[in-house]
C-alpha cells in the first residue's frame, strides 16, 4: 500500500477532508488518536512516508474512505464519504487562489478549515478587528491590515458556507402550471425543490386597453420578485430577471414595467431599469434587440 498512498498527495488530501469537516489538526488528532505533532508533519510532507494504518486512522475520522484497488484500476487509494470528487474543495472562492498558497508572514499555511480569505476591502468582514476603521483612509489607520483574514466562529463559516452552495446549486426554471401564456412564474430552487426565490410578471397590451388595432404594443408587467431571507444579496433576484428577459425575447416583448419603492428601486436600476418620474417609482426596461432580430 506504499504505492498507492505515495501516488497521492495525502497532506493535500487531509487538508481537503479537514476543510469538509471544518476541523482543526487539534480536533482531527483527538478524533484519530493520532497525535497532533505526527498529523502536522503528514500535511507539510516533512519525514518519511506515513504508515498506512495512520493514514486509514486519520480519513475515516475526518469522514473519508480508504479503497484498496488493483493496479491500473482508475482512480486514487483516498475518498470522500460524501461524493465521488471528495478529494477536491469545489467551493469558488473570491480571490482565485487555492489555501495552499496563502501564507502568513512567517511562511505558514492558514488552517485550511478556517476558509482564509484575501482582504480586499475592510467593508467584507464587518466582523473584524478593524471595524471601526471603514471611514478613515488607510494613511490613518494605527496598524497595518493583514493581507489574509479568517472567521473562528464555527457559526458563521457554516453559514457562509451554507450560502455559497445555495449559490452554486440554485436552478431556474418557468412553472407554467396554471398559469395563461401570457403569464409568468419564474423559480429559484435548490436541487432538492426547496424554493428560495420566485418572480412573477403578466403580459400587457395597449391594443387591448385602448381597443383599438395599433400593431404589436405588448409589455410585460412585473409583479414581483421574492427571495428568501437566508438567501438574500446571492444574486438570485437579478438572474431571475435575467431570466425574465429571456422569456421576452422569446415572446418577441421589448418592454418591461415595474412600480417599486426605495429599496426595490435601487434593485431593479441594477437589473437595468431606467426609473420614470413618478412616486411610486415606475421603471422600464427595453430589452437590447440582438442583430437580425427585426
Amino acid at each position: 500500500m506504499t504505492d498507492v498512498i505515495g501516488s497521492i498527495d495525502v497532506g493535500a488530501v487531509l487538508r481537503v477532508l479537514r476543510r469538509q469537516a471544518d476541523l482543526s489538526q487539534r480536533e482531527l488528532a483527538d478524533r484519530s488518536g493520532v497525535p497532533k505533532s505526527t498529523l502536522a508533519r503528514i500535511e507539510a510532507g516533512w519525514g518519511a512516508e506515513p504508515r498506512f494504518g495512520t493514514v486509514e486512522r486519520l480519513v475515516r475520522a475526518a469522514g473519508g474512505e480508504v479503497a484498496i484497488r488493483r493496479p491500473g484500476r482508475a482512480g486514487r487509494g483516498i475518498t470522500s464519504g460524501v461524493a465521488d470528487d471528495g478529494l477536491r474543495d469545489d467551493r469558488p472562492r473570491d480571490d482565485g487562489l487555492r489555501d495552499d498558497d496563502l501564507r502568513d508572514d512567517a511562511g505558514r499555511r492558514y488552517p485550511p478549515h478556517l476558509d482564509a480569505r484575501k482582504v480586499r476591502k475592510l467593508s467584507d468582514w464587518p466582523g473584524a478587528w478593524w471595524a471601526h476603521w471603514y471611514t478613515l483612509p488607510p494613511e490613518r489607520w494605527p496598524l497595518r491590515v493583514p493581507e489574509v483574514t479568517y472567521d473562528l466562529d464555527r457559526r458563521r463559516r457554516d453559514e457562509r458556507r451554507w450560502r455559497e452552495r445555495i449559490r452554486q446549486q440554485v436552478r431556474l426554471r418557468r412553472d407554467p402550471d396554471g398559469l395563461p401564456a401570457t403569464s409568468w412564474r419564474l423559480l429559484a430552487e435548490l436541487p432538492d425543490g426547496a424554493p428560495v426565490g420566485e418572480l412573477r410578471a403578466h403580459q400587457r397590451s395597449d391594443d387591448l386597453l385602448l381597443g383599438d388595432d395599433l400593431g404589436d404594443r405588448r409589455e410585460i408587467v412585473l409583479d414581483g420578485v421574492l427571495v428568501a431571507p437566508d438567501a438574500r444579496l446571492l444574486g438570485i433576484g437579478r438572474r431571475l430577471v435575467a431570466l425574465l428577459t429571456d422569456e421576452m425575447e422569446r415572446a418577441g416583448i421589448r418592454t418591461a414595467r415595474a412600480v417599486a419603492e426605495f429599496g426595490e428601486v435601487r434593485f431593479l436600476v441594477a437589473c437595468g431599469f431606467r426609473p420614470e418620474a413618478s412616486r411610486p417609482t415606475a421603471l422600464r426596461l427595453d430589452r437590447r434587440v440582438r442583430p437580425g432580430r427585426g
